[in-house]
């Protein structure tokens, strides 16, 4: 990683720190981990697993969490702080803003922008952008590169919309949301009747409304309502690559980690984690705080606070202890073997 930050900016980040060293380097040029970190590096220690390779590390500044008592070798800076991990986030903030500086209000000249379209001030957007007939950008939203904005939807303030970004039709965006290159908003639901004639496609009128302070990774699709909306809570954090179908309902605070499949009607409640690739079927309730387990398949209501896993789903520890009991599957049926053997 190439960049150039001022030791003296990353002590002003964290006034309240514990300081022990020092160090000759006047700038950090890169960050890395525990193990690869070099003279000039910035490394952390955010899981106490790596604690042992601490006193091995070469870089010039590390960030620790206040408990760690070795002393730094020689030319090294610790700066101890309550969270290291989170430490080291508001850092990458700082940094983004110099590697990544944010573009200028305006408009570029290949956008295309419909005469009832409405940006409020602050607002950029991006090389070959469409915005359709009534839609509205909200103060300092940013517009990125090749994205298309529907006719009467709207972004929040300060909502962030990477390249490729298709919000479709009527759909809205609540504040400071982000997201992230190839998200598609209100695609059309999934759903056919059958007939003697073969699948009839069922029109979806609905929209889609994702809350304020929502993040949604690349290439996630969230699929319009068939009447009324489809709806993303205050909070919630949803991975590259999600599929989530038309009624869905996702509470605030979620979680849902990449290639998890949510078919039509679920209602999740707040505060819910869920582990990637794992699906659910359709119009089932997953309660308050459940944890889902990766590549678990739901196929009944969850209920708070449930750790479920494997598919179909059961309690996290019946789980484990069927996992188990099958490892020893080959060796039980060799012992029932040898004994019909000597029968």
């Amino acid at each position: 990683m190439n960049l150039s930050v001022r030791v003296k900016d990353i002590l002003n980040l964290f006034p309240d720190a514990e300081v022990s060293g020092s160090s000759q380097v006047e700038k950090i040029s890169g960050i890395a981990n525990l193990r690869d970190a070099k003279v000039g590096d910035l490394s952390f220690l955010g899981n106490s697993k790596y604690k042992n390779q601490v006193q091995h590390c070469r870089a010039s500044v590390i960030l620790l969490p206040q408990d760690y008592s070795a002393p730094p070798s020689q030319n090294q800076l610790f700066i101890k702080i309550n969270k290291p991990s989170r430490g080291l986030a508001q850092l990458c903030e700082l940094l983004e803003a110099k590697l990544c500086p944010p573009e200028k209000p305006g408009v570029h000249p290949t956008a295309f922008v419909e005469e009832s379209a409405v940006l409020e001030p602050g607002v950029s957007i991006g090389a070959f952008t469409y915005l359709g007939k009534g839609a509205i950008i909200g103060s300092n939203g940013k517009i990125g590169t090749h994205c298309h904005i529907g006719r009467g939807s709207t972004v929040g303030d300060g909502s962030v919309l990477h390249p490729g970004v298709k919000l479709l039709s009527r759909c809205q965006i609540g504040k400071n949301v982000v997201l992230n290159a190839g998200v598609v908003i209100g695609s059309e639901g999934y759903g056919f009747d059958q007939t003697d004639e073969g699948h009839q496609k069922i029109p979806h009128l609905g929209i889609v409304v994702v809350e304020d302070g929502v993040e949604i990774g690349a290439n996630t699709c969230i699929d319009r309502a068939r009447f009324e909306k489809t709806k993303i809570g205050q909070g919630s954090k949803l991975d590259n690559l999600v599929q989530v179908g038309h009624n869905v309902q996702i509470g605030q605070n979620c979680l849902i980690v990449a290639q998890v499949g949510i078919s039509g009607s679920v209602i999740m409640e707040d505060n819910v984690i869920v582990g990637g690739q794992a699906g659910f079927a359709g119009h089932l309730k997953v309660g308050k705080g459940a944890k889902i387990a990766g590549q678990a398949g739901i196929t009944k209501d969850v209920e708070p606070g449930a750790f479920l896993k494997g598919n179909p789903a059961l309690p996290f520890h019946l789980a484990q202890r069927i996992a188990v009991l099958q490892r020893k599957l080959p060796d039980l049926f060799n012992r029932f073997a040898q004994e019909k053997f000597r029968e």
